[in-house]
């Protein structure tokens, strides 16, 4: 049966054939459903339901469908930063439930060996709530394997990240999460469960992928796993000039795969010696200090960090102990990166484990979580930026805009567009090069007031819609249909439409998302 926190009006509501357990008022639970990590939005829910498996989940859309205005929104670890997984007086589902302990067995390995040979392929079963680090430890720890793909913080959810895209530094070799499932569980806006994958129920596969929530709620992914690495060598590099920076970053994502990095990343950051900023951003934790000495004259206000990884697998002989390894690894980087033309003297490198260097930003949250900045808004504005514009972006936005920081990461790293599959839903930029630009804000005491960074965001967003760049919101937040329809381009909006008609006619889903008013029943066509 379904667990669930409810408020009495609601349960009051609903058809008495539902299948749910009595409600119980959960204030605490429906407070925290209203906010999210971004602090910026609050929307109270009537009800927060803890689903144990996807026909619970059915049965709260089927709920939701049978009255006049209920929606429903899949909430996974709230790390949304506009309100995209709210549902002002609606059901919000929360999904990390169907992960929990007592239901950990559902995470499974699949092995199908082909007809056609060619050797096993391996899958994890993952329910939709799990957390990308709760899959990583699962995978590695018990089969020595691991998904290709991930994003840089990994307390998300799989079914969030696969909403949305998921990126990371391996994303220009591996290709995002969304282009690294295999088959997908997911309950649609008519509370039917379906099974799909590129070769049964495409379409919906395909629609859910980057989908927004609009089309699906995914209660299990069907992630390939590969032979997880044993170390890994990383590597940061510093640059003076924007030009040099992109230059070398777009040559080591183009480079064939046996002589690519598996990991590529780089951020802006502020020439002084600010501890969040500057300098002191810089080297790799428990590494070198940064020499500014080195700096070339005439630097400007923003420099630039390159971030690569190149994995080590345990295939040594037995008489190769780690030091020797390391050694050769330390000289294969160093042999791919003499072309670079990054500032001489300072790099800063460490060997580190697998599950370690993927586990990177947990110390960012742990200090985070210290300073007290974890749980204040967090205004951050996520942008796909083609790279014919991303030289003249970096002039008028990040050394115009932002050249005394944000107070966290200023992301800034390429990634290839043909690495996505032009069915799902993302919407990308046209060129075949594209940036991620993710500006991270952290606020704190002290520094500018919440409403002056949201106005700073929107000013970049007119910017750039000024001066004609090809680019593209990630996790968007718009508010008319113009501009989602200028999102996505003429045939995608179509495409988008089309499909929320076909899967979610009511538009019971994702109403945080502000695309599509909830349709009644009775006018639904």
């Amino acid at each position: 049966m379904m667990l669930a926190y409810m408020d009495r009006a609601t349960a009051a509501a609903e058809p008495e054939d539902a299948g749910r357990e009595p409600a119980t008022t959960a204030g605490g639970c429906a407070a925290a459903a209203a906010t999210d990590f971004g602090g910026l939005a609050s929307a109270m829910p009537a009800a927060v339901v803890r689903p144990a498996s996807a026909d619970d989940v059915a049965s709260a859309i089927r709920a939701a469908a049978l009255t006049p205005h209920l929606t429903v929104a899949a909430r996974g670890n709230g790390h949304s930063v506009a309100g995209q997984a709210m549902a002002e007086g609606g059901l919000v589902l929360d999904m990390r439930s169907l992960a929990a302990p007592s239901r950990r067995a559902q995470m499974q390995l699949v092995v199908q060996c082909p007809d056609g040979g060619g050797g096993r392929r391996c899958f994890a079963d993952v329910p939709g709530g799990a957390l990308w680090e709760e899959v990583l430890h699962w995978a590695v720890d018990n089969h020595g394997l691991a998904p290709a793909s991930w994003t840089d913080y990994l307390r998300l959810t799989v079914g969030g990240t696969l909403s949305n895209g998921g990126v990371s530094g391996q994303s220009f070799r591996y290709g995002p999460q969304v282009s690294n499932v295999a088959e997908l569980e997911v309950v649609t806006g008519d509370g039917e469960r379906r099974v799909c994958s590129p070769s049964s129920h495409p379409d919906l596969f395909f629609a859910v992928l980057g989908g927004l929530g609009q089309f699906g709620v995914i209660t299990r992914a069907r992630i390939p796993l590969h032979r997880a690495p044993q170390a890994v060598r990383w590597t940061r590099v510093v640059y003076a000039s924007i030009a040099d920076y992109t230059a070398d970053a777009e040559w080591l994502v183009t480079r064939p795969p046996d002589a690519a990095f598996d990991y590529v990343e780089g951020f802006a950051f502020v020439n002084s010696d600010d501890p969040v900023n500057g300098w002191p951003s810089v080297p790799i934790p428990g590494g070198a200090r940064f020499d500014p000495s080195l700096l070339p004259a005439g630097a400007g206000p923003v420099l630039y960090c390159l971030e690569v990884a190149l994995y080590q697998y345990a295939h040594r002989p037995d008489d190769v102990d780690d030091d020797d390894e390391e050694d050769q690894a330390a000289v294969t980087v160093s042999r791919m990166m003499a072309p670079l033309k990054h500032v001489r003297g300072l790099e800063f490198a460490a060997d580190v484990g697998y599950v370690d260097f993927l586990s990177r930003v947990n110390r960012v949250e742990e200090e985070a979580r210290r300073n007290g900045s974890w749980d204040a808004p967090h205004p951050w504005l996520n942008l796909f930026v083609s790279a014919r514009d991303i030289a003249d972006f970096d002039r008028a936005v990040i050394k115009g805009m932002l050249a005394d920081g944000i107070d966290g990461p200023m992301l800034v790293y390429p990634m290839l567009k043909s690495k996505w599959d032009p069915n799902t839903s993302v919407a990308l930029p046209e060129g075949e090069v594209f940036y991620l630009v993710a500006l991270l804000r952290f606020c704190r005491s002290g520094g500018p007031a919440v409403d002056e960074l949201v106005a700073q965001n929107g000013a970049i967003l007119r910017a750039c819609r000024a001066n004609g760049y090809d680019y593209k919101a990630y996790f968007p937040s718009y508010r008319g249909e113009a501009d989602w329809a200028r999102h996505f381009g003429a045939a995608r909006w179509r495409r988008f439409v089309d499909r929320k008609a076909r899967y979610d006619p009511l538009a019971i889903l994702a109403p945080g998302q502000k695309i599509f008013p909830r349709v009644p029943a009775s006018v639904a066509v």
